[in-house]
């Protein structure tokens, strides 16, 4: 007959009774927890999916729109412009990430940077990634909302673009200047919001600001081309071929031309001309970065121009400070 065994609790005296503990409730634990896990996750993949985990986007498409806003307004926005167009931009940059995944969904599973997007991954479903797009659309519409008719009129043309440039790349050559039209579009907006028109200087700023995107897109670009190559997207990477920094650097001298023209045109001064020599030399040290052509130069050199933009704004902040 076996012998039966009382296991006494560490500390506790023998002999003497062991406390009694109520009793476990883990049956809320185990009912809340995958609930939560779940929506944590589609939080996580929505996110993904608008890219918010890379704001490099949002910068790029920002900068040229605060170029307008500042120039429009000689150096003072309206604060509550500067929210709107802070808060369009995000939002209109993450439908467009929404929406290219969309289109890309059987592309990008084939990509080695893109293969564990959400949409290509299949954590999120072509329905629910739709949804999300018209739900940001209708974010951004109610900001428009806000602002004078003009803007409204042209903020359904960003949108239009916003919507078409994911199946530029299926038969264009150079899809990344349609790119550069969704991301310039801002400034003629910003400039309708301020003064109720677009003068000329607008549209200098924007052709300087849709050039500036073929440059920092292309960068990106060759650093996809092989597997672009592979699945047959179209790019201006493939197009420029073993001409790519070249081109590169005439589009990069295009942009700071059209700048030189426009600081021309608001009557600009030194500070605004010492940046643009800032921004001739970040340009110089990009073609370095991509010198080699592979993948890791060649994201160093987009990234890199988050700092043009920013000292373009910088120079256009100073010049306007510094007149009385």
């Amino acid at each position: 007959m076996a012998a039966s065994v009382d296991f006494e609790l560490p500390g506790t005296p023998a002999g003497e009774p062991r406390p009694d503990f109520p009793p476990a409730t883990a049956e809320p634990v185990e009912v809340l927890a995958p609930a939560a896990h779940w929506l944590q996750q589609r939080l996580l993949d929505f996110g993904l999916l608008m890219r918010l985990d890379r704001p490099i986007g949002i910068w790029l498409l920002l900068w040229p729109t605060l170029w307008a806003l500042w120039s429009a307004a000689g150096g003072h926005p309206r604060p509550r412009l500067l929210a709107i167009f802070i808060a369009g931009t995000v939002l209109m940059r993450s439908a467009g990430c929404v929406i290219n995944d969309l289109y890309d969904r059987n592309i990008d599973p084939h990509v080695r940077r893109t293969r564990s997007r959400p949409l290509a991954a299949r954590r999120v479903t072509p329905a629910e990634a739709l949804g999300l797009f018209l739900a940001l659309l209708s974010l951004a519409f109610v900001l428009v909302l806000q602002l004078d008719a003009l803007a409204v009129k042209l903020a359904f043309i960003g949108a239009a673009l916003t919507a078409t440039y994911p199946l530029l790349k299926r038969f264009f050559a150079i899809p990344q200047l349609y790119l550069g039209l969704c991301f310039a579009w801002g400034v003629p907006m910003a400039y309708a919001a301020e003064l109720g028109t677009v003068p000329r200087v607008a549209w200098v700023l924007m052709l300087a600001a849709v050039v500036w995107a073929g440059v920092y897109d292309t960068f990106y670009a060759m650093a996809d081309r092989p597997d672009d190559l592979r699945i047959g997207v179209k790019s201006s990477a493939i197009t420029f071929g073993d001409l790519d920094l070249l081109m590169v650097g005439a589009m990069q001298a295009m942009v700071l031309l059209a700048l030189l023209f426009a600081g021309r045109l608001l009557a600009l001064d030194a500070p605004y001309y010492w940046a643009l020599g800032i921004g001739a030399v970040l340009f110089a040290w990009q073609q370095w970065l991509a010198r080699a052509r592979d993948a890791e130069g060649c994201m160093r050199a987009f990234h890199n121009n988050n700092y043009f933009g920013i000292v373009i704004l910088a120079g256009m902040i100073i010049e306007y400070s510094s007149r009385r």
